[in-house]
């Protein structure tokens, strides 16, 4: 096609155009440190709605623009872990042994290989019956909250700026450890049909936590995910979420995108695979406003 017969008035032009605004825009925008450690549990127990997609992402994003940031892997699917290049299997000291009391947090973070301020508390296949153990354990909903706050006054931990937890996709002991032990909780919502179906419920959960575990934890962020803007749908469902959730929901919007789907199989996040498609270009632009948030807040 010759330059002459490019119409710039067709959607996609108009899209690409946006698109290349936005990459300007991030290039030039700043992401201000909070003056302690935020803690964030990324939580939605409704399964497929980007919840370790985000919050890989939104870490990665973060590390980028020069915060020192932890992802805790607390799902037991060990998604986070594989999405930052974290070997996670069952002879590695995790987040397993953490809340179980047998190692300390500082003795399982590990590095990931996309940038030295990302770093991991990985999860193993030990989780999945830590629940069960859990159980029996004296101040069960405490034990990450625990680790966490020795781990954070420690030298180690003194220079982490974001602590993000990945909860797993169920209201169980594992997410009200999450919970106790964060400030923030951060919700990813899929712009599909049924997107708010289950929302309340784990909005009623975070207020039992608030009322009677931890009194600091607020809901804080929503995010919107797997947004495709050729849908009528997709826009409604947006417009209803921000009627729920007018101040927690971010104006950035993620789109559905194969970069996004491709890069965990190759142990990164979107933000390492490809910078500038519209999948990392959003997850930016969410994390420049959440940073934003926070310095305001």
């Amino acid at each position: 096609m010759n330059q002459s017969s490019f119409d710039a008035t067709t959607p996609l032009a108009a899209e690409l155009e946006d698109l290349t605004r936005r990459r300007k825009a991030l290039q030039d925008s700043k992401a201000p440190l909070p003056a302690t450690a935020r803690v964030i549990a990324v939580a939605n127990q409704k399964g497929g709605v980007g919840k370790t997609t985000t919050a890989v992402n939104i870490a990665s994003a973060l590390a980028h623009l020069g915060a020192t940031v932890l992802v805790i892997d607390l799902d037991p699917q060990g998604n986070a872990s594989t999405a930052l290049g974290i070997d996670h299997h069952g002879d590695i000291a995790s987040i397993y042994d953490v809340v179980v009391g047998t190692t300390d947090l500082a003795d399982t973070v590990v590095p990931s290989p996309e940038h030295p301020n990302l770093l991991c508390s990985p999860s193993t296949l030990d989780l999945a019956g830590s629940e069960i153990e859990l159980v029996t354990m004296a101040a069960r909903e405490y034990r990450l909250s625990r680790a966490l706050e020795r781990y954070l006054g420690s030298e180690q931990g003194a220079r982490v700026n974001y602590v993000i937890i990945d909860c797993p996709p169920s209201l169980g002991l594992l997410t009200v450890n999450a919970f106790v032990a964060a400030k923030e909780v951060m919700i990813p919502i899929q712009c599909e049909y049924y997107a708010l179906e289950g929302v309340s419920q784990l909005v009623r959960n975070i207020q039992l936590v608030t009322g009677h575990l931890n009194p600091d934890l607020r809901l804080s962020t929503i995010v919107l995910t797997m947004f495709d803007s050729r849908t009528n749908l997709a826009h409604q469902v947006v417009a209803d979420v921000r009627e729920h959730f007018p101040s927690q929901t971010l104006t950035a919007v993620i789109p559905r995108s194969v970069r996004v789907s491709e890069a965990p199989s190759y142990g990164q996040t979107v933000i390492a695979y490809d910078k500038s498609s519209p999948g990392a270009v959003a997850y930016q632009e969410a994390a420049v406003e959440i940073a934003h948030r926070g310095a305001t807040n």
